[in-house]
């Protein structure tokens, strides 16, 4: 069997890992975990293909600890067990799970002590947001380490180390050639790795060339270029055009999209500009760009184009604002920074002082909602600029002045 050059690279240490160089790099918390031979139950989370494993296993065979590696999934409650017994047997073991947001009641019920009394040290790996998806037991025990995205540079690295592997002796490849195939990869290191290996063994003298490449992957180079103008400078002029109502620069970014057939990018993007430039100012362009991507998954290219050149043009001629999100994120500052006082008695579960809104005329009642260290805050400041927020602006003064003069009679 012919082993993918892929696997031949995967790294053996930290040292041979590519990116991530803010956990991996000098001085930084892996490295120095590793540095002085100590570990801790961890999460690692990313996307597919970000190296996930591979720091997990780099990890364990720098410190040269026992380990062993089970799917949440895929391995039953025996194969839990069997860790037990062999971490008991051994006075401690690593265990390294994939999905570990998938981890079941039993299986978890069956680590947490073990967690809790050291003998089990837990690498765990997921592609979900942890904060939401992981069980807070589990999540409580761990240190959790977002793993980013490969950029171009990490690509490149990858490559002139794969250039210099034995498989490849003899190659000859130009500079163009190496950023084409980077700029192709999107910060997926293993489909470098698979597209130079085909071009290397498709040529009939060792000669990697741009011609070859494209013969390989026709795929037009839109997305990026030699000053690393690169994808996510795409999505970000696609969005700043329709944040900024140019409706032209928007149908132009989306057509570069639509070419290199990147629907799903468009798709993400596009359901956040609806809810973070346009929000409030247009409600129904949420649900109407959801319909737009069923659409467009429903008839697929070329046809796609349609449903989408209709709504990003909406989109871009909508009025616009951004109240609510940041509104959010200041509740979300003082959340983070500790600002979380008791909940008022009357709005707790068990209260016997809740005034019961719907009871009252208007269906309003002023009483106490937020913790008393934020009795005052205000988060929403509504805009005027479009007939829905207005209507909102209104609503909320009318509600803070009703509120302020019941206070000022309580007073």
């Amino acid at each position: 069997m012919n082993k993918p050059l892929a696997l031949k690279l995967i790294p053996n240490t930290i040292d041979e890992v590519i990116g991530q160089k803010h956990l991996l790099g000098n001085n930084k918390i892996l490295r120095n975990l590793i540095t002085n031979q100590r570990i801790f139950s961890m999460i690692l989370y990313g996307k597919p293909g970000i190296g996930k494993t591979t720091i997990a296993t780099t990890i364990v065979k720098d410190l040269g600890v026992r380990y062993r590696f089970l799917n949440a999934t895929m391995n039953n409650k025996k194969d839990f067990d069997t860790v037990v017994e062999e971490a008991k047997l051994y006075d401690g073991i690593v265990l390294i799970m994939d999905e570990i947001h998938r981890l079941n009641k039993d299986k978890q019920d069956l680590l947490l002590p073990q967690l809790e009394s050291g003998l089990i040290t837990l690498i765990g790996m997921t592609t979900s947001n942890p904060y939401h998806k992981i069980n807070p037991a589990i999540r409580s025990r761990c240190q959790i380490f977002e793993l980013k995205d490969l950029n171009k540079e990490d690509i490149m690295e990858g490559l002139s180390r794969a250039i210099k592997h034995p498989d490849l002796v003899g190659i000859e490849i130009s500079e163009d050639a190496i950023q084409h195939i980077a700029t192709l990869a999107g910060g997926d290191l293993r489909y470098a790795y698979n597209l130079l290996e085909m071009a290397f063994y498709s040529s009939s003298d060792k000669k990697v060339t741009l011609e070859l490449l494209k013969n390989i992957n026709n795929k037009p180079v839109i997305i990026s270029d030699k000053d690393e103008s690169g994808h996510y400078d795409l999505l970000s002029a696609f969005q700043k055009s329709i944040r900024g109502s140019d409706v032209d620069a928007s149908l132009h970014y989306l057509a570069r999209l639509i070419e290199i057939e990147d629907l799903d990018s468009i798709y993400r993007r596009m359901s956040v500009i609806a809810y973070e430039d346009i929000g409030l100012a247009n409600p129904d362009i949420g649900p109407r760009v959801m319909a737009a991507i069923q659409a467009s998954e429903l008839v697929g290219l070329p046809e796609a184009r349609i449903p989408l050149g209709e709504i990003v043009v909406e989109m871009a001629l909508s009025p616009k604002s951004n109240t609510a999100h940041i509104a959010l994120d200041k509740a979300l500052e003082d959340v983070r920074t500790g600002r979380c006082d008791d909940i008022p008695d009357t709005i707790k579960i068990h209260s016997t002082i809740y005034k019961y809104p719907h009871d009252y005329p208007n269906n309003y009642v002023v009483q106490q909602y937020l913790p008393d260290n934020l009795r005052n805050r205000s988060y929403y400041i509504p805009k005027d600029t479009s007939p829905n927020e207005r209507i909102l602006k209104q609503i909320k003064e009318k509600l803070d002045k009703k509120k302020e003069e019941i206070e000022k009679r309580a007073t």
